[in-house]
């Protein structure tokens, strides 16, 4: 069991959640191909590090603020280390986004691999 729409328990899906690497990440928006980048951290989190252009819809705002998404554009969703934003990928794709990613690691692994000036918390 794990915690599912950010609180209920439910059973893990077999199908695994797409994810994407920080590098392979950072070599598409250095070719100006660009996903929609969704943080779904905490405000605090925010002030302290993120990546450039993104979204930020707090993880427990998502479901009020879910129609602020487009269910057709490519989502790449991130949090700190990837927990959170793997639930939130896939509750996105539960309601019919097509094409969402996690980012692998969240910022933590960004930081390590891509940018170590990155703050890291």
């Amino acid at each position: 069991m794990v915690r599912g729409h950010f609180g209920a328990p439910h059973t893990v899906k077999a199908r695994s959640m797409a994810e994407i690497t920080p590098r392979d990440l950072k070599a598409r928006l250095d070719h100006h191909d660009r996903p929609l980048l969704l943080d779904v951290r905490q405000d605090w989190e925010t002030k302290l590090c993120r990546l450039e252009s993104s979204v930020h819809i707090p993880i427990e705002e998502l479901e009020l603020r879910v129609d602020e998404l487009d269910p057709s554009d490519e989502i790449v969703v991130y949090c700190h280390q990837g927990v959170r934003s793997a639930a939130v990928a896939e509750y996105l794709h539960s309601l019919g986004f097509t094409d969402v990613k996690n980012l692998a690691g969240g910022l933590d692994s960004w930081a390590r691999t891509v940018d170590p000036t990155m703050r890291r918390y």
